[in-house]
C-alpha cells in the first residue's frame, strides 16, 4: 500500500519528535544505573588516582555509583577503543589523557579516530612534569645540564615510560628545542629504581611519580615543565625560563562515545566543574602534583585537537614509531 506523501511526512515528523523526546527523557533520568569510568593505565597511576578522587563525588551527586575500571594495554588504546565501541548513552566514559592525543600520530593502524569517534565531556586536570637528575650528576641547573650534554653528546641516558609516552616526548621536545642529544632508555615498568641507582641520568617525569624522592633528597629536580611554576615544587624554575616556549603538561579529562546526548554531557560537565572548585578536591589534587582545570566540552575538544597537532609534529620530526 502506497501512503500519501502528507502521511509519510507526518510519520517521519512524529518519529523525529519521538526520538527527540526520548533523548531528552534519557538525559533527565540519567543516570539510572552505575556509570563506568574506564582508565587506560594500571591502578595507582595518575589517571587512576584522579578518577578515584572524583568518582565518590560524582556518585554522591548523581545517586549512582561511578565505578573506576582500569583497562591498561597498548598505550591506552585498548581502553579508548572499548569506550568508542560502547553505546552512546553516558554509562561508559573514558578518563582520557595526553597519551590519547599522542597515539593519534604514534600508531598508524588504530581501529578508531580518537577525535572523530569520541565526544569531549569535561577537562579535569593538568599535571606538570619535572626535569630530574640523579644527585651525583655534575650539572645542577638547566643551563649547566645543556652545556654538559653538548660537551658529551650521546653519552647521557634519558629514562622514559615507553616509546611515545608523554615522558618520552617531553624529553624529545627538550632535545629539539636545545639542540642536545640524549639516549632514550624505554621502561615498561618504573624507571625510578634506575634513576635512584644512577643507571639513567635524567627523566622528564610527571611530578607525582618522583615527588617523594625529590623531597627526600634522593633525586635532584632542576625545573618543572609547565608554563608557570608549580605549587607542588614552588622553589623550582620552569624550563621555559631558560628555553623560551618550552611547555609540557599531562592532561586528564572525560570523553564519551560519539553521539552521546549533549544533555547528558552537560550534566556531567556541570558536576565536574562544581567538584573541581571544591577546596578539598583542590587540596587532594595538589597533593599528587596536579592542578584542577575545568573546561566546557567545546573548549576541551578544541584543546584536544591542538594537543594532537602539537605532539604529531614532534613525533614526525623525531621519526618516532611503535608499529
Amino acid at each position: 500500500m502506497k501512503l500519501p506523501r502528507r502521511k509519510v511526512l507526518h510519520l517521519v515528523a512524529s518519529g523525529i519528535v519521538f526520538l527527540e523526546t526520548s533523548r531528552i527523557a534519557l538525559a533527565l533520568d540519567y543516570p539510572q544505573r552505575p556509570v563506568h569510568l574506564i582508565v587506560g593505565f594500571f591502578a595507582g597511576g595518575l589517571s587512576d588516582i584522579l578518577a578515584r578522587l572524583l568518582s565518590p563525588r560524582l556518585s554522591e551527586r548523581f545517586g549512582q555509583q561511578f565505578i573506576v575500571e582500569d583497562q591498561p594495554g597498548a598505550g591506552t588504546n585498548l581502553a579508548a577503543e572499548a569506550v568508542v565501541r560502547a553505546p552512546p548513552d553516558g554509562y561508559t566514559l573514558l578518563m582520557a589523557t595526553s597519551a590519547n592525543a599522542i597515539n593519534a600520530t604514534l600508531y598508524d593502524n588504530l581501529k578508531f579516530n580518537f577525535i572523530r569517534d569520541t565526544a569531549p565531556v569535561a577537562s579535569i586536570a593538568r599535571t606538570p612534569h619535572v626535569m630530574v637528575v640523579n644527585p651525583s650528576f655534575p650539572a645542577k641547573t638547566v643551563l649547566d645540564f645543556i652545556t654538559y650534554v653538548k660537551a658529551n653528546p650521546g653519552k647521557i641516558n634519558m629514562a622514559t615510560a615507553g616509546i611515545g609516552s608523554p615522558v618520552h616526548l617531553a624529553g624529545e621536545l627538550f632535545m629539539m628545542m636545545t639542540g642536545i642529544q640524549l639516549v632514550p632508555v624505554h621502561y615498561r615498568s618504573s624507571y625510578v629504581p634506575d634513576m635512584l641507582a644512577g643507571q639513567v641520568q635524567v627523566v622528564f617525569s610527571p611530578i607525582p611519580t618522583t615527588i617523594q624522592q625529590i623531597r627526600a633528597g634522593k633525586l635532584l629536580a632542576l625545573a618543572v615543565t609547565s608554563e608557570t611554576r608549580s605549587h607542588a615544587l614552588p622553589e623550582l624554575p620552569t624550563i621555559g625560563e631558560f628555553v623560551p616556549g618550552y611547555e609540557v603538561s599531562t592532561w586528564n579529562g572525560l570523553v564519551a562515545p560519539k553521539n552521546t546526548p549533549g544533555e547528558i554531557i552537560d550534566k556531567v560537565y556541570k558536576e565536574i566543574d562544581t567538584a573541581l572548585a571544591d577546596p578539598e578536591i583542590m587540596t587532594r589534587f595538589a597533593e599528587v602534583g596536579s592542578v584542577p582545570k575545568s573546561m566546557t566540552a567545546a573548549d576541551f575538544g578544541k584543546f584536544i585537537a591542538e594537543d594532537t597537532e602539537k605532539w604529531g609534529k614532534v613525533i614526525q620530526a623525531a621519526k618516532i614509531s611503535v608499529d
